[in-house]
């Protein structure tokens, strides 16, 4: 699968909650810090109503979904970038994902305890934001002390990496995450040597409660995030850890009887697959079945995911599109339209392709 979002936020924000609705992982909670010492993972199927869609035109029963990974790190506490709490033990597992989904408490009542005493999601936010600022400063100066001897003895490498070091740090210094520092594709690259936190993309989601309950908080945090080029999502995290225990149907109901289309953990899932810059495109030569790509994948590069020979031995790819297919009814219909078409191992993946792979064993 290859791709992951970290669950972050500070104690007691719900974290583990949403985790178990997504999941079903039943990972332990409790009204108190630390809790999630370990991190939880769980991987989810991404919601895909193209996937069944294409199963009916094509006959093919029992449809493999695309899947994403959620991690449930511990709470960070103000002061884990110098250590406090699980500071350094957290800040280690966070910097193992590839995006990071920061929950925020929105919602007022209730008996959990608040670790800053009262809810306020933007400062609660700030607090996370900083330490995760902090850590990277600090992981960027040792970078800078090891490399400055080589940078003064003229190597031309190890100057390019000092300056991007110092622009990073004065990116920081200004209050400001990395992921909102442009950056060239090198540049993106050398930052993965770093294991910086701030470069990767983050998205808001704000804990409400029942009966719109933290609505208000809510839009504070999301006027930050947008204030920030983040995305933020709604969502309770109670109702949801009740809503996916349903059966499908019941759910279904349910979400009927509120007026919603798709339940806020789906509209999580999606927002997280679109943090990370993903397409699915699909195979149906055997069995049908959802792929992750990041966008613009090469059809080789793609082939590859699915096994090392499909790459080595590639031969060509014939692609039609899931609208191409809704359009003509049928694959037949598809060939007969002429929309079937033969692309090379440079041909970059498309959002809903679906694509059969030739190749020399």
């Amino acid at each position: 699968m290859g791709f992951n979002c970290g669950i972050i936020g500070l104690p007691n924000v719900g974290k583990s909650t949403i985790f178990n609705a997504l999941s079903g992982a039943h990972a332990m909670m409790a009204n108190y810090p630390f809790c999630t010492i370990e991190p939880n993972r769980g991987i989810v199927p991404v919601p895909d109503e193209r996937l069944l869609e294409i199963g009916k035109i094509l006959r093919k029963d029992k449809p493999v979904p695309t899947k994403i990974e959620f991690i449930d790190v511990a709470g960070l506490v103000k002061g884990a970038s110098k250590g406090e709490g699980l500071g350094n033990k957290f800040l280690g597992h966070i910097r193992e994902v590839d995006a990071v989904a920061q929950v925020v408490r929105c919602f007022r009542f209730g008996d959990v305890a608040h670790v800053e005493g009262d809810v306020d999601p933007v400062r609660d936010a700030e607090i996370v934001n900083t330490e995760l600022m902090l850590a990277d400063l600090e992981v960027l100066s040792r970078a800078r002390e090891k490399i400055i001897k080589l940078a003064n003895s003229g190597d031309k490498g190890a100057r390019h990496r000092m300056e991007l070091i110092e622009r990073m740090m004065a990116h920081l210094d200004g209050g400001a995450m990395l992921s909102s520092m442009p950056l060239d594709e090198e540049e993106l690259n050398l930052t993965g040597e770093f294991g910086l936190i701030t470069v990767k993309p983050m998205m808001y989601c704000a804990n409400v409660g029942e009966d719109r309950d933290g609505a208000g908080e809510a839009g504070r945090l999301a006027d930050f995030a947008k204030k920030n080029g983040a995305s933020c999502i709604s969502i309770s995290g109670k109702l949801e850890e009740e809503i996916s225990e349903l059966a499908p149907e019941e759910k279904k109901e349910f979400l009927q009887s509120m007026g919603l289309e798709e339940s806020g953990l789906d509209r999580m899932i999606k927002a997280a697959y679109s943090l990370l810059d993903l397409i699915t495109y699909y195979t149906a030569a055997t069995e049908l079945q959802a792929w992750t790509v990041k966008k613009g994948t090469t059809a080789a590069k793609a082939a590859g995911k699915i096994h090392t020979d499909f790459e080595r031995g590639f031969i060509r790819a014939e692609v039609f599109n899931f609208l191409d297919l809704v359009a003509a009814g049928s694959e037949q219909g598809v060939r007969e339209q002429g929309r079937l078409r033969s692309e090379g191992k440079e041909y970059a993946i498309r959002e809903g392709d679906i694509v059969r792979y030739l190749f020399s064993p």
